[in-house]
């Protein structure tokens, strides 16, 4: 039979037990059908590019399926009656990869990713009252305080003689 991977959206305000309990409709059905569902990934509850039906958020589920055509139809047909779902996506693949999707990878490197430094001085800062002159930056003024103690030094060498 051939592959399919299917990813759907449900709204933001049904729960992961929901979307879940979803999936288990599309595998009771695809068992009955002689298919069966080879992946299973929930993605979590991201924000979605533009709204859908007022939503800003959705859940997202990849499922990688193995049924026929009629099967497929079928399935699409029964999540586009499903209020719950917002979009249905379902593409023909070669073969169904076994690893984690790259959605999931990512999210590993965005935990590891850590501390990157601080923030250079005299910027991002926001509001009106808050602009600085380029005096006021920490490199200036440990270049003016510098130029103050060569210039006591000097005076002070210059007394001495």
């Amino acid at each position: 039979m051939p592959l399919y991977e299917t990813v759907l959206i449900a709204r933001n305000d049904v729960s992961q037990q929901q979307v879940e309990a979803i999936a288990d409709g599309i595998a009771t059905y695809l068992e009955a059908e002689s298919g069966s569902v080879k992946k299973r990934e929930y993605w979590g509850l991201r924000t979605l590019a533009y709204r859908i039906k007022k939503n800003r958020k959705g859940h997202y589920m990849l499922l990688g399926l193995d049924a026929s055509s009629a099967a497929i139809k079928e399935i699409e047909r029964q999540l586009s009656l499903n209020e719950d779902v917002l979009r249905v996506l379902t593409l023909r693949v070669d073969e169904i990869d076994e690893a984690p999707s790259v959605i999931l990878s990512r999210k590993g490197d965005e935990r590891e990713r850590g501390f990157r430094g601080p923030k250079p001085a005299g910027r991002f800062e926001s509001g009106r009252g808050t602009r600085r002159n380029f005096d006021d930056r920490e490199e200036f003024r440990a270049r003016n305080e510098r130029e103050e103690q060569q210039r006591a030094n000097a005076t002070a060498g210059a007394e001495a003689e």
